[in-house]
């Protein structure tokens, strides 16, 4: 685990108290892309997946701005890209 991936794995779990909690690097995925490297190395890219019961009662886009908002500091360090797949505690999910 890299130290951007362990921070954002440290700041949604103090924050969230998760179920569960998957923050995947994907940066090899995007390799020469823009905002990342020429060989996909590095922590630019990253992926959460996140079930936690502080987003039971509170709609997609709501999940989204919380974590946003939690992440804040990282995207402003220079996280390139950030995709969300929040669910509560009661949703199905097929992760």
């Amino acid at each position: 685990m890299g130290p951007i991936e362990k921070r954002i794995h440290d700041i949604l779990t103090q924050a969230l108290s998760p179920v569960r909690l998957e923050v995947i690097n994907e940066s090899q995925l995007h390799a020469g892309h823009a905002g990342g490297t020429a060989d996909g190395s590095g922590e630019t890219h990253m992926r959460v997946r996140v079930i936690s019961a502080k987003f039971d009662g509170i709609n997609r886009v709501q999940r989204h701005r919380m974590i946003n908002e939690l992440l804040k500091p990282v995207l402003d360090d220079g996280l390139h890209a950030l995709a969300l797949e929040p669910a509560a505690s009661n949703d199905q999910v097929r992760w």
